[in-house]
C-alpha cells in the first residue's frame, strides 16, 4: 500500500485517505528574521526551494550515482552510522514484535562502502533496506557542510545526512526543532500535534526512540481505534528535492521517503535546557513522584501544575504582592538559582 492509499475496510469510513488530508502550509524562502517568526509560531511549515544554490542538490537531481560520487569525494574516513531492515520489513523502520527491540540492526560501516552497497541495491525486490542516517557532516563530510550552507541557521547549528531506499520511518517526535532538506528525491511526511499523544499508541519510552505502534499508512482501527482522532487533526506534506520542512520540537512525524533512493539533511536545534531545567527530567521525576498517588492526591497536583505551571486559568498570582510572589511569580536569575539550590539539597537527601 502506497502512502496515497486508503485506509482498508476497518469500520473506517469515516477516516480519509492521506491524500485528503490538510497540506502544510507553503512559503518561499523566508529571511531569517522571518523565519525566526516561523519558529516562534510552532507550527509545521513547508519552505519550497529552500536549497536551490546547494551544489549538492544538483547532484541530487542528476542521478543516485552522481549524488554518491559527490558525497565519496568528500569522504574522510569516518565510519558511519547504518540501518539495515530485511526485505520482509517493507522498509518500514518500527519496532520489532515484542516492542524490546527494533525491526532494523544498527552497526557502523565505512561511508564510501554504504554507499555503493545502497545504490547497488536500487530496484533489487529481495533488498534489504539500508540506510545511513544521523551522520554528522561537521565531523565526517565537512566540505559538504563549507559548500552547502544553510541559509537559514547559523554555523554552530550543524547538519546530519540522511541516505537510503524507500524507507518508512515510524511515527516519532524531537526534543528539537527539525528543518528537514531534501536534496534527492522526494519525501512525504505526515505530522501530528503534539497533544495527540494519547491517540498515537506510543511505545516504550525506555527504548528511545519511542514509536508510535500504528501504521498510518494501513492502521488496525479496531486495535487502534483512538487513532482516528490523530488522523483527524493530521497534516501532510510533499517535498521534491530542494524542499524543506520546519517540524517544531514534539510534533509527531511519520517519514516516507517515495522514491528508490533518498537524501536528506537535517538540522536539529532548540533543546538547549540542561540539568534542573530540562523539560524531559522533569517529566521523568513527576511519573516517580506523582503517577501512583492515591487519585485524590494526584487530583490536588494536577490542579497544582494547572493553575501554577501551565497558568490555564489566568493569573493565579496577581493578588499576591510582587516582591512575595517568589517561584510563582516571574523567575529572576537569582530566582532560578536559588530555587535550584534547593532542588538540588532536596535530591542529595532523597533515599537512592
Amino acid at each position: 500500500m502506497d502512502a496515497g492509499t486508503a485506509f482498508p475496510d476497518a469500520g473506517s469510513d469515516d477516516v480519509p485517505a492521506i491524500d485528503a488530508l490538510p497540506r502544510v502550509a507553503i512559503r518561499a524562502t523566508p529571511s531569517v528574521q522571518d523565519f525566526e517568526a516561523i519558529v516562534r509560531a510552532e507550527t509545521p511549515v513547508v519552505l519550497k526551494g529552500l536549497l536551490q544554490a546547494w551544489p549538492a542538490l544538483a547532484a541530487g537531481r542528476t542521478s543516485a550515482g552522481a549524488m554518491n560520487a559527490y558525497l565519496k569525494g568528500m569522504d574522510v574516513g569516518a565510519l558511519a552510522p547504518v540501518m539495515e531492515a530485511p526485505a520482509s520489513s517493507g522498509g518500514r523502520y518500527a519496532y520489532g514484535p515484542d516492542l524490546s527491540e527494533f525491526s532494523f540492526s544498527k552497526r557502523q560501516r565505512g561511508l564510501t562502502e554504504t554507499l555503493d552497497r545502497i545504490e547497488r541495491l536500487i530496484g533489487d525486490p529481495e533488498a534489504p533496506f539500508v540506510a545511513i542516517q544521523m551522520l554528522p557532516l561537521a565531523s565526517h563530510l565537512p566540505d559538504f557542510v563549507r559548500q552547502n550552507p544553510s541559509p537559514l541557521l547559523p554555523p554552530h547549528i550543524t547538519p546530519r545526512l540522511w541516505v537510503g531506499g524507500p524507507l518508512r520511518t515510524q511515527t516519532h517526535n524531537d526534543r528539537d526543532h527539525n528543518l528537514a532538506c531534501v536534496v534527492a528525491g522526494r519525501r512525504r511526511f505526515l505530522l501530528f500535534p503534539p497533544d495527540q499523544v494519547g491517540n498515537l499508541y506510543v511505545g516504550p519510552i525506555d527504548n528511545p526512540p519511542p514509536l508510535s505502534l500504528v501504521d498510518p499508512e494501513a492502521p488496525d482501527l479496531a486495535r487502534f481505534p483512538r487513532f482516528r482522532q490523530a488522523f483527524a487533526a493530521a497534516q501532510v506534506a510533499d517535498l521534491d528535492a530542494g524542499d524543506a520542512l520546519f517540524v517544531p520540537k514534539y510534533w509527531w512525524h511519520h517519514v516516507a521517503s517515495l522514491d528508490p533512493y533518498n537524501v536528506l539533511v537535517n538540522y536539529w536545534w532548540g533543546d538547549g535546557a540542561a540539568g534542573l531545567e530540562r523539560a524531559n527530567d522533569c517529566f521523568l521525576t513527576a511519573l516517580l513522584a506523582l503517577k501512583d498517588l492515591p487519585p485524590g492526591e494526584r487530583a490536588y497536583w494536577k490542579a497544582m501544575f494547572d493553575t501554577y505551571v501551565f497558568r490555564e486559568g489566568g493569573d493565579a498570582v496577581g493578588h499576591i504582592p510582587r516582591g512575595l510572589q517568589g517561584a510563582l511569580g516571574p523567575m529572576s536569575p537569582a530566582l532560578r538559582a536559588a530555587l535550584k539550590q534547593q532542588l538540588k539539597t532536596a535530591y542529595l537527601r532523597s533515599p537512592t
